[in-house]
């Protein structure tokens, strides 16, 4: 079959020898934004939903389990109609979000379907109104409406919190100009800024870049440049956040919700005192690994005191090599084909067929992710390609969503879509898979302690820096609700955060404190990180069972990511003998990231540092 996947030539656009890069081939969605299909899809969903209102609305109690799961399946129809459109604009938009006609047409495809889709919130309202023992009994009538129950059981768990049928319309249409809108902005106003690197006018990712340079100078003049910049900025970011604090608190009193968090952890299908165990087992263990790690990284850099542009600081004996792409996918799907031959076989489209978007390119979204779109499609994953070695481990962890997503797409659209707190198990895990590939592979004891801190460092970033983030995010929530916030007020709680998590090695320059600014999860998702700290913790102790030998290992772990959402992490980790309600599981997953340290430490002491 002919490769259909358009190339980015980084090289002849001022790129450090990464080779041609893919970018995405959207074909797979719609040709264009004036495909017959499209139109097509849009028409019908438009008859769909009213059809799917005058069949069921107000009728819902009357149905036996046959007629039940009818109304499952065309509402999951509508829900991949929908999801196609709005993923084919939504990543025309992310790889050029300061191009006005993808913003408008983006815009134009929201407001329609919400509009087409108005008339379905009497599903969710009308089928928490049932009876449970007259549910149970449907249930029991009916295997293949049984299939969906766990996606049910996340909808019957709103069942306190909902409003009236009236109220929640409102809310629905108003949604795309309430905090869509704000998410709009913020992801305009962020692509849009324009940072200067010695002379040349430059976008975020490539500034952020600049963090990770060998050359102090080189950081310390980004670090300066990211926060005279954000504080240009500061009153748009800072009504952002009051504006979209104050819209979330105004439906969260008006449900019902006890915290700000409950409704994140409702849609994650996990127990809020799981959740309070991991904060506080990463918290009390901030001194036995950021802290402790920082003072190592201080000492090795030479200096008395780090800065926060010598966080991810390559160190001394780091080269700047820039790994070009092609190099990039052997060493990933090396690493995934080690575990399991499938594992790799999975990833071949993505390189292939343009399901990744790749190269830094002026406008484009920052960051990376893998969009699911649809299960009758594929995923899209989206890198700022620019050939760091962390770079790399990203691409393993966009891998290891995109597989999961693929994976998961045979059950569904409904049941397919797993909870944040479990999303993050395949990409964690694919970047654990490619370290170990690279540590085993080290020829010597100064390439394998330049591996294990950059490994842990990022487990770090991925479990402290988090959970400090979740943090920050509670205490603006609540002072929120108190009232309108400075600019300044929100400077002073994001630093009360970061010398408890980083630690005494660091002192903060002033301009740090408006380094909130541009995180894009306190914005689209609130409390989405501690997702990452979960993730992490459960792929440590998930790993220290593959560690351990066991020989079902793979047939369990391909099980787990086919579930995608119909099972509950319980249910989950149970093959393996793990349970995230214990306490004491998160201990396990950190102790992965102390005993690094405590090599680290060891190969100091024995002079090979």
């Amino acid at each position: 079959m002919k490769d259909r996947s358009p190339v980015y030539d980084a090289n002849a656009a001022g790129g450090n020898s990464l080779g041609p890069l893919p970018e995405w081939n959207l074909d797979d969605l719609y040709t264009g934004e004036k495909a017959a299909e499209l139109q097509r899809d849009m028409d019908w969903l438009e008859t769909a939903c009213a059809d799917f209102a005058a069949a069921f609305e107000g009728k819902m109690a009357g149905l036996d389990a046959a007629g039940l799961l009818d109304a499952v399946k065309r509402y999951e129809a509508i829900d991949v109609a929908a999801g196609r459109v709005m993923s084919f604009a939504g990543l025309r938009y992310y790889q050029e979000t300061t191009n006005a006609s993808r913003a408008k047409f983006m815009s134009d495809c929201q407001d329609k379907i919400t509009t087409f889709t108005t008339p379905l919130v009497f599903w969710s309202l009308e089928f928490n109104r049932l009876d449970d023992a007259h549910l149970e009994a449907l249930y029991a009538a009916n295997a293949d409406l049984a299939r969906y129950r766990p996606v049910m059981d996340r909808m019957r768990a709103m069942k306190p919190y909902q409003l009236s049928d009236e109220l929640e319309k409102f809310l629905h249409d108003q949604s795309t100009v309430g905090a869509s809108a704000w998410n709009k902005l913020f992801d305009e106003t962020l692509a849009g800024l324009e940072f200067d690197l010695e002379g040349q006018k430059v976008g975020i990712e490539t500034l952020l870049n600049q963090l990770t340079e060998q050359k102090r100078d080189k950081r310390e003049a980004a670090a300066h440049e990211l926060s005279r910049i954000f504080e240009e900025n500061l009153k748009i970011f800072s009504r952002v956040h009051n504006t979209l604090a104050k819209d979330k608190e105004i439906e969260d009193r008006w449900r019902g919700f006890p915290t700000a968090q409950t409704a994140r952890h409702l849609s994650n299908h996990v127990e809020p005192e799981v959740v309070e165990a991991l904060r506080n087992a990463v918290v009390a263990a901030y001194p036995r690994l950021s802290h402790r790690y920082y003072r190592l990284k201080a000492k090795w850099l030479g200096l008395d005191k780090l800065q926060v542009w010598d966080r991810n600081a390559p160190l001394p004996m780091e080269t700047d090599r820039i790994v070009a792409w092609d190099e990039a996918r052997q060493i990933v799907t090396d690493a995934y084909a080690a575990f399991d031959p499938e594992l790799a076989k999975l990833t071949e489209p993505f390189f292939d067929k343009g399901w990744i978007d790749a190269a830094v390119k002026p406008g484009k979204a920052p960051g990376a992710f893998a969009h699911p779109t649809v299960t009758t499609v594929h995923p899209y994953v989206m890198l700022n390609y620019l050939g760091k070695p962390r770079d790399v481990m990203t691409l393993a962890h966009e891998l290891g969503h995109g597989v999961h997503q693929v994976l998961a797409a045979g059950q569904g659209e409904l049941l397919s879509s797993t909870p944040l707190t479990l999303a993050e198990t395949a990409s964690v895990f694919g970047e654990m898979l490619t370290f170990r590939k690279l540590l085993a592979g080290a020829k010597d004891k100064m390439e394998r302690k330049v591996l294990l801190a950059g490994k842990v460092e990022d487990m770090i970033n991925t479990v402290v820096r988090q959970i400090a983030f979740y943090d920050f995010e509670c205490k603006l929530h609540a002072a929120r609700r108190e009232g309108e916030l400075t600019p300044e007020d929100i400077n002073a709680l994001w630093m009360s955060v970061q010398a408890e998590s980083l630690g005494d090695a660091f002192e903060f320059f002033e301009g740090y404190k408006t380094y909130w600014a541009y995180i894009p999860h306190f914005v689209h998702s609130p409390f989405y990180v501690y997702a990452y700290a979960f993730g992490d913790g459960l792929v440590n102790a998930l790993y220290a069972v593959y560690e351990e030998g066991d020989a079902s290992f793979q047939e369990k772990y391909f099980e787990m990511l086919r579930a995608g959402g119909s099972k509950h992490h319980k249910d989950l980790l149970a093959p393996f003998g793990l349970d995230a309600s214990d306490p004491a599981f998160w201990d396990k997953g950190l102790s992965m990231i102390e005993g690094l340290i405590d090599e680290l430490e060891a190969l100091e002491a024995r002079g090979a540092i």
